[in-house]
């Protein structure tokens, strides 16, 4: 019987994390099944607990569960401790494992897929929520020149930066209004603003020349990938490869091994050209 692992969300009919596996698990011979289970808001560690009893190998989780799941975790990685967050369960193990695998995805993203290099850079992350707080552990790994949290509520951003200078971090944190007169060689929206297409209010001269703006959303050209190629980015890109390679990262987790995720990314992207 193939090993079964599923992707958790409210909703989740439009995950792509099923087609991804698939073609992982195509690419490296593994005998294993993914689907996508819709847990009710309530609900979720009924959910994972079925799953568990049904088989359940382990199950990747999505909005708006990844909390949920960091406290349902009986051990986490560090990345996971620090992230205050969870988006991969293993349950091989006699207790719950949990990992975030989300900022390892943007940071190979970025530096793999699209040559960005991170270390001696100056970051800009923008938004003070889990995604950011997702991303920063794995971006400080980098040896950023200098890293800034920039939010519209300043006390948020100050707060999250405080966090992660206690560990000895270069990290600063701001709200919008005081990036004026700043340049940056790489800016991420890990706000929530993709979501719904609202522009952020950013000022003018962000961007340093040759700089990279990334958008975590994926799927849409985003009102701050517009924003960032009118105010002079030299180069711009969504999070489709952040999910791709986000997915590599459980995918090793759970099975030992990691696909390429070239190919697959190169895939979606032909499929979402022609559908």
């Amino acid at each position: 019987m193939s090993d079964r692992y599923a992707v958790i969300g409210n909703p989740i009919a439009h995950s792509k994390s099923p087609r991804i596996h698939a073609l992982f698990a195509q690419q490296t011979g593994q005998d294993m099944v993914y689907g996508a289970i819709l847990a009710p808001r309530d609900g979720f560690a009924a959910t994972v607990f079925e799953f568990i009893a049904a088989g359940g190998r382990g199950a990747n989780v999505t909005l708006p569960f990844k909390e949920e799941a960091h406290r349902l975790a009986a051990s986490l990685s560090p990345r996971a401790a620090s992230a205050g967050a969870v988006n991969t369960l293993d349950f091989s193990g006699p207790a719950i494992f949990g990992d975030n695998t989300d900022g390892a995805g943007l940071v190979r993203d970025l530096t793999v897929n699209h040559d960005c290099p991170i270390a001696a850079s100056r970051v800009l992350l923008l938004g003070a929520g889990g995604a950011a707080r997702g991303a920063l552990l794995p971006l400080l790994q980098q040896g950023p020149r200098a890293l800034l949290i920039a939010n519209r509520s300043a006390d948020r951003a100050r707060l999250l930066a405080r966090e992660f200078s206690a560990a000895g971090r270069e990290i600063e944190g701001c709200g919008f209004d005081e990036l004026a007169g700043r340049q940056f060689d790489l800016v991420i929206d890990a706000t929530s603003a993709g979501l719904g297409d609202v522009p952020l209010d950013l000022p003018p001269g962000l961007f340093a020349p040759g700089s990279f703006a990334y958008q975590m959303v994926y799927g849409r050209q985003s009102a701050f990938l517009r924003q960032a190629r009118a105010d002079g980015a030299g180069r711009t890109a969504d999070g489709l490869g952040m999910l791709v390679e986000q997915a590599a990262e459980s995918f090793l987790l759970w099975r030992g091994v990691r696909p390429q995720t070239g190919p697959v990314l190169e895939r979606l992207r032909r499929e979402a050209a022609a559908s």
